[in-house]
């Protein structure tokens, strides 16, 4: 069956409030750096008041990938819940701006949209607290059986195991794609996310998974070993690819007895990581259902990555169907 999408995306629908801020600042609020840390309304308000002036943007890891399919010229769609809110009409806006497809129905009563402040701090190195809202309230319910069925690859955020409703959206969708014969690709997220629900995410990656996405210290923590190679070896056994990000050192494609070291595309500064991960499984997905090598795939992956770090937010500015050279189409 023809696909109607590249990718369809489930995961968090989340509106970015982006700020710089030094090391005193995460150490003075207790905030773990580089971590994402879930936090209620009453924190997510106070922490916004101590922050230094910042950007608001649509967000959410699997809408940023959305939105790097898009830019690729992909065809994508997105899961995920809004409030019936100014947040919501924001984050609804950029997406069907975008080119995506995004009718999940708006939360009418409940939690505002949900926001994610990113504190950034010189090296670039992104911390982020988010106040779920309305986007822990996604049900199986809100999972659009034709737009699942209907894409090449169905993408699943791993914040997504946090939420008990979402995680039931969640295995919905992956069943649908699994009877329709499509890929199932999920992102790792974050290591803490790892940590707290390791043995679930063991059992589905090997029911469930093709492509398992994750950078060093999410894998590390998916197999409990600071051993980088370790890991791999393990999630060889577990996924059918498993595409591993390395930051500076680029990354590790791995299907089978296949591996493919990719290098990162260079960079005249690192402004904000934010997105980095995101935007590389947008260029990796777009190349996968291109029918690409995973070598080329694992090209498209970096120079995505590349872009959104030279900048500020975690999509892309530039046209990143542009910006591909020959080598990685």
């Amino acid at each position: 069956m023809t696909a109607l999408y590249d990718v369809a995306a489930i995961g968090n629908a989340i509106v970015d409030v982006i700020a710089t801020a030094d090391d005193a600042f995460l150490t003075a609020e207790g905030l773990a750096k580089g971590a994402m840390t879930l936090i209620d309304e009453a924190r997510a308000h106070q922490l916004y008041g101590r922050m230094g002036a910042g950007i608001e943007t649509s967000g959410g890891s699997a809408g940023n990938t959305v939105a790097g399919v898009a830019s690729f010229g992909g065809r994508g769609a997105f899961i995920g819940k809004v409030a019936a809110d100014p947040l919501g009409e924001v984050f609804a806006h950029d997406m069907t701006a975008l080119g995506a497809h995004f009718a999940t129905p708006a939360l009418a009563r409940g939690p505002a949209t949900g926001r994610c402040l990113i504190n950034v701090t010189p090296d670039g190195e992104r911390t982020m607290c988010t106040f779920l809202g309305a986007s822990g309230e996604l049900g199986p319910e809100d999972v659009a059986v034709e737009v699942v069925e209907g894409a090449a690859i169905l993408y699943l955020e791993g914040y997504l195991f946090d939420p008990p409703r979402a995680r039931r959206a969640f295995a919905k969708a992956a069943g649908l794609a699994r009877g329709a014969g499509r890929l199932i690709a999920l992102t790792l997220s974050d290591a803490f996310v790892v940590e707290r629900h390791r043995a679930a995410l063991l059992g589905f990656i090997e029911g469930q998974v093709d492509i398992l996405f994750a950078n060093e210290a999410e894998i590390g923590a998916l197999f409990q070993t600071a051993d980088f190679e370790a890991a791999a070896t393990a999630a060889v056994g577990l996924a059918r690819i498993a595409a591993l990000t390395r930051g500076e050192w680029g990354s590790v494609v791995l299907a089978g007895a296949a591996r493919h070291e990719v290098a990162a595309e260079p960079v005249q500064k690192v402004v904000d990581t934010t997105g980095a991960g995101d935007q590389y499984a947008a260029g990796f997905l777009v190349g996968l259902a291109r029918g690409r090598p995973l070598d080329a795939c694992g090209r498209m992956g970096s120079l995505a990555a590349a872009e959104v770090i030279s900048h500020y937010g975690p999509r892309p500015r530039a046209s990143l169907a542009a910006l591909m050279r020959p080598s990685a189409a």
